[in-house]
């Protein structure tokens, strides 16, 4: 039985980075707005206001959290590229999918993700392995590298895609 809060496993990398690792990531950086983009694509108001499992946030709350956790993402990779071990602030997700812009057609936050992503690619793609040691302090969570933290951001694209093709998959959409 597949878990529906996690359908491709939690985030768990203890290995070295490597270069090949990261391109590997930054690759997954460029493609997800393409592939979450397609895989919404043609759903009725109806399927993107459907939870991807009971308690779970709806498809549309999920393709907005996606573009709001990489443009906070992004935002820190600057932050960390310029500062010194910076602490960086947090915000509270689920709070924010009860904004009203929740409510927006998902096609604002795909454009949205385009383009944050393809800055990140730009900016990611210049960065030497020096760069990718960098450390900020996120208050809830510690200190992480920015290599570590692409692996995270890559995942999670990817982990929330699954949501929603999991639900399209179940549903037969």
């Amino acid at each position: 039985m597949i878990d529906l809060r996690y359908p491709i496993g939690q985030f768990d990398f203890k290995e070295e980075l490597s270069k090949d690792k990261l391109e590997g990531w930054i690759e997954d950086i460029e493609k997800i707005p393409f592939q979450l983009e397609a895989t919404v694509n043609g759903l009725s108001a109806e399927q993107l206001d459907t939870t991807y499992r009971p308690g779970g946030w709806t498809i549309r709350q999920v393709v907005h959290h996606i573009a709001d956790s990489h443009l906070n993402s992004y935002v820190r990779f600057k932050i960390a590229l310029t500062e010194d071990q910076p602490t960086i602030k947090p915000y509270l997700e689920d709070q924010w999918a009860q904004l009203p812009d929740y409510d927006l057609p998902v096609g604002v936050s795909l454009q949205l993700l385009k383009s944050v992503h393809e800055r990140w690619t730009t900016l990611l793609r210049s960065m030497t392995i020096s760069d990718f040691e960098r450390k900020y302090n996120h208050p809830e969570t510690g200190q992480t590298t920015l290599g570590l933290s692409l692996g995270l951001y890559a995942w999670h694209g990817y982990h929330h895609h699954a949501h929603i093709t999991t639900l399209k998959e179940s549903l037969e959409w």
